[in-house]
C-alpha cells in the first residue's frame, strides 16, 4: 500500500499539490468560524444526580440556580439613595429581559433577607439571575450582559460574573490565546527546523504541512460542531496537536529523504524508500497516538469526547498529508530540497570547512549510548529514583472543577473573588436539595431545613418552610420554593465548592434525614459527580490503552518483552510529569512566574488528556527508535551494538521532533486560562523527558541489561528475520 501511495504521489505530484492547496483554502474557509460554534460546557456527567437536579429546576423552578451575578459597589455605601436608584433600575431592566429568569437583588428581596446579598463592609450588593439556554446560548447571553453592564453608572461600579459569564469569558480568552499561541509557535518552529536541517527549503516543508493541518483542524471542529457537542477548550489543544503531529511526522519523512539522496539514490528511489520506511513508521506512530486518544471515548463528559473525535480526525489529516502531499513535494524538488543551506553559508563566511562524514562509532550519540550501557544498573537506579522523586507530589493530588479562578483577570474573576471574601456566604457555591415527592408539608420541610442548617459550614438554608441559620429561624417561609412538582431548598456555604472540605460537607448534608426522596445539585454536587464519573472510567481507559499499545508494538517488533518495557517506561515518565504539575499548579510554586491563581486542586480532565496524548507521543518515539534498533539487531544479532547504532541514527531526529512538539505546546504556557497552561507545560515536560531521559538513558540501559531477552516470544529464542524495516 505504501509503495502504491509513493508511486501515485510521484506520477501525479503537481495534481496532488494543487488539490492540497485547494483543500487547505477550503479548510480555512470552513474553519475560520469554528470558535463561534463551539460550546463552553461539557463538564457534567449527563446521567448524574446533579445533572438531573439542574434539569428538574429548569423545568419546574426556573431561576432557582442563578448563573449570572452583578456586583454593584458604591464608594459611599450601597445603602445611599444614588446606589439604590442604580440598583433598582438594573433590577427592573433585567426583570424585563425575556431571556432571564429568577431575577432577585438586594433591592427586591424582603428586608430580613437582604444581609446575605450585601457585603460585610456595606459597600457592595448583588443582583442575581438565571440566563436561559444550553452550554452555547447561556454563556453567549451572559457574555452580552457582561459587555453591556460592566462599567460605572452614576458613580456606582457594576461588575458581571457568575458561572455563565465565566464560561463566556473563558471562551473569548481561549479564542484570543489561539492567535497568540500560533503566532509564537509557527515562527519558533521555523527557526528550530532551520537549525535541524540547515536548508531553508527542507525546513519549510514540515512547516507548510503543519499550517495545512491547522486548517484541517479548524474545519474538522466546525463540521463536528454542526452534528455534535464540541468543547471550545478543544480549540487550542486540537490545533496544537495537529500542528505538532504534522511537524513530527514530516520531520521523519524529510530526514529520511535527505539521507537517501545523500547516499546516492535518485529522486524516484528516494521517495519510494522514504515512504516505505519512514512512512511505515509514521503510519504506526499515528496509530499509537490514535489509539491513545480513542480511550477518551469511554468517558461520559463531552468535554473529553470532543477531544477524541476532533483529535482522531485531525490526526488522520496529518498522517494523510504527510504520506501523500509531502512525497509529492519531495518528488518535484528532488535534490533541490538541500537548497539555501544556511549552515553551509555560515561556514563559508566563517572560513570553516564542510563537515566530513564519520563512522557511526564516532557519533556522539553512539558514544553516549555505549557509555550508558557500560554501567546500565547505575543508570537505571539513578534515573528511576529521580523520576519517582519528581512524581512523588502526585501522591497528594486533589481534583476539582474549573471556575472563574482559571482566568487571570476579567469581571467574572473579580465577582468571584468578591463573592468568596466579601459576603457572608459564597454566592456562587449554593447547594440545592430537591425533594420531588414532597408536597405541601411545610412543617416537615421546615424541620429538615433547620437540621441542614446545623451542619458545620452552612450559613443559611432557604426553604418553603422558612429560612434557618445555625438551627434558628432567620426569616419566614419562601412559598415560591414549593409547587406541584415538589419543593427545593437552597443551602448557603462559604466553602470553595470544588474543595475536599465542600465534598465532605456535601456528604454530611446527604446524611441528614429528609422527609422524602432527596437529590442534591449545585457546584459542589456537580463536582463530586463529575469526578466520580471520570474516576470510574479511568481503569477501563487505561486497560484499553495498555492492551492496544501492547498489541501494536508486538506486531511491530515481534517481541513480547519490548512492549511491556515500553509501557512501564512511559508510565514512569508520565508519573514524573504529573508530580511536577501538582507541585506547580496545585501547590502553586510557580504561580507568580506563570501568572495563575493556585486553588489547591487540579482540573481532573487535564491529567486524563495529558496522559492519553503524551502516552501516544511516547509510543511514537518508541516505534521510531525500536524500528532502527530492530533493523540492526536482525543483521548483527548483537544487542549492544544494535542499541547504540539505533540511537546514533535516530536520536538527533527524535530529540528534534520532541523540541518541535514542545514548541507547539509551550505556547499554551502563555495562555490566560490556567488549565490550558497546565496542559501545555505538562505536555512540554512529558515529551522532553521522554525524548531525553527515557529514550537515551533508560532504553539503552534496560536493553543492555536484558540482552537477547529483549526479543523473546513464547516458543522462540528470537524473532524471525523478515525483511529489515528502517526509518
Amino acid at each position: 500500500m505504501l509503495l502504491a501511495i509513493a508511486h501515485f504521489a510521484q506520477r501525479r505530484a503537481r495534481g496532488v499539490l494543487v488539490a492540497a492547496g485547494i483543500a487547505a483554502i477550503l479548510c480555512y474557509a470552513i474553519g475560520w468560524s469554528a470558535p463561534m460554534h463551539l460550546k463552553s460546557g461539557g463538564f457534567q456527567a449527563p446521567d448524574s444526580e446533579s445533572t438531573w437536579v439542574d434539569r428538574y429546576l429548569e423545568d419546574h423552578f426556573p431561576g432557582a440556580a442563578p448563573n449570572v451575578v452583578l456586583v454593584l459597589t458604591a464608594p459611599d455605601g450601597i445603602d445611599t439613595a444614588a446606589a439604590g436608584a442604580v440598583g433598582q433600575r438594573l433590577t427592573d431592566e433585567l426583570t424585563a429581559n425575556p431571556d432571564l429568569q429568577g431575577v432577585q437583588s438586594y433591592w427586591s428581596v424582603p428586608a430580613e433577607m437582604r444581609t446575605a446579598l450585601r457585603s460585610t463592609d456595606k459597600h457592595s450588593a448583588v443582583l442575581v439571575a438565571y440566563a436561559r439556554g444550553d452550554d452555547t446560548a447561556a454563556p453567549k447571553l451572559a457574555g452580552a450582559l457582561a459587555d453591556k453592564y460592566n462599567g460605572t453608572r452614576d458613580g456606582v461600579q457594576v461588575r458581571a460574573g457568575g458561572e455563565a459569564v465565566a464560561l463566556a469569558q473563558m471562551s473569548k480568552q481561549i479564542t484570543l490565546d489561539l492567535v497568540l499561541i500560533e503566532s509564537i509557535a509557527i515562527p519558533l518552529a521555523g527557526i528550530a527546523l532551520v537549525l535541524v536541517f540547515g536548508s531553508l527549503v527542507a525546513s519549510m516543508l514540515p512547516l507548510l504541512v503543519g499550517v495545512v493541518t491547522i486548517g484541517a483542524a479548524l474545519a474538522v471542529l466546525r463540521i463536528l460542531a454542526a452534528v455534535s457537542d464540541v468543547s471550545i477548550f478543544a480549540l487550542n489543544m486540537t490545533t496544537a496537536l495537529g500542528f505538532a503531529v504534522a511537524l513530527d511526522s514530516s520531520l521523519f519523512m524529510v530526514s529520511r529523504f535527505r539521507e537517501e539522496i545523500a547516499a546516492g539514490s535518485d529522486t524516484v528511489d528516494a521517495v519510494a524508500r522514504t515512504v516505505r520506511t519512514a512512512g511505515r513508521t509514521v503510519l504506526y506512530s499515528g496509530l499509537t497516538v490514535a489509539l491513545s486518544l480513542a480511550a477518551l471515548l469511554v468517558f461520559p463528559l463531552y468535554f473529553l469526547r470532543s477531544f477524541a473525535y476532533a483529535g482522531l480526525a485531525v490526526l488522520a489529516a496529518a498522517v494523510f498529508t504527510t504520506l501523500l502531499v509531502l512525497p509529492a513535494a519531495l518528488a518535484l524538488m528532488g535534490s533541490r530540497v538541500e537548497a539555501l543551506d544556511v549552515r553551509q553559508w555560515l561556514r563559508r563566511r566563517l572560513g570553516r570547512p564542510d563537515p566530513v562524514p564519520t563512522p557511526v562509532e564516532q557519533d556522539r550519540w553512539y558514544r553516549f549510548a555505549t557509555g550508558v550501557m557500560r554501567r546500565p544498573v547505575i543508570a537505571i537506579v539513578a534515573v528511576v529514583a529521580g523520576l519517582l522523586l519528581l512524581g512523588s507530589p502526585f501522591l497528594g493530588v486533589h481534583f476539582g472543577w474549573a471556575d472563574d479562578r482559571v482566568l487571570a483577570s476579567g469581571s467574572s474573576r473579580e465577582v468571584g473573588d468578591a463573592s468568596r471574601t466579601d459576603f457572608s456566604e459564597n454566592l456562587t457555591a449554593g447547594i440545592l436539595a430537591v425533594l420531588p415527592d414532597t408536597h405541601g408539608d411545610t412543617a416537615k420541610v421546615a424541620e429538615y431545613a433547620r437540621n441542614l442548617s446545623l451542619v458545620p459550614g452552612v450559613s443559611s438554608v432557604l426553604s418553603s418552610g422558612g429560612v434557618y441559620g445555625g438551627g434558628m429561624p432567620l426569616a419566614g417561609a419562601q412559598p415560591t420554593m414549593a409547587g406541584d412538582a415538589g419543593t427545593y431548598l437552597r443551602i448557603g456555604t462559604r466553602l470553595d465548592p470544588y474543595s475536599t472540605a465542600a465534598t465532605e460537607q456535601l456528604d454530611r448534608l446527604r446524611a441528614v434525614p429528609a422527609p422524602g426522596r432527596v437529590q442534591f445539585g449545585g457546584p459542589a454536587a456537580r463536582n463530586a459527580d463529575s469526578v466520580h464519573a471520570l474516576a470510574s472510567r479511568v481503569p477501563v481507559a487505561l486497560a484499553l490503552i495498555a492492551v492496544s499499545m501492547f498489541l501494536v508494538l508486538l506486531v511491530f517488533t515481534g517481541s513480547v518483552v519490548l512492549p511491556i518495557k515500553a509501557l512501564v517506561l512511559t508510565v514512569l515518565s508520565l508519573t514524573a510529569t504529573f508530580g511536577a504539575m501538582v507541585w506547580i499548579f496545585q501547590d502553586g510554586h510557580l504561580s507568580g512566574a506563570l501568572g495563575f491563581t493556585p486553588t489547591g486542586y487540579l482540573v481532573p480532565t487535564m491529567p486524563i488528556l495529558m496522559f492519553c496524548l503524551a502516552f501516544g507521543v511516547s509510543m511514537d518515539y518508541e516505534v521510531f527508535l525500536l524500528s532502527r534498533i530492530r533493523e540492526e539487531y536482525l543483521s548483527s544479532g548483537e544487542t549492544g551494538r544494535a542499541v547504540a547504532v539505533g540511537i546514533a541514527r535516530t536520536a538527533r531526529i527524535f530529540t528534534a521532533a520532541a523540541a518541535l512538539l514542545a514548541i507547539a505546546f509551550v505556547g499554551m504556557v502563555f495562555a490566560h486560562v490556567s488549565f490550558v497552561q497546565l496542559f501545555g507545560l505538562g505536555l512540554t515536560l512529558a515529551v522532553l523527558v521522554d525524548a531525553t531521559v527515557i529514550r537515551t538513558i533508560l532504553v539503552p540501559a534496560l536493553m543492555q541489561t536484558m540482552g537477547r531477552l529483549n526479543w523473546w516470544v513464547p516458543g522462540r529464542a528470537r524473532t524471525p528475520a523478515p525483511e529489515p524495516v528502517t526509518t
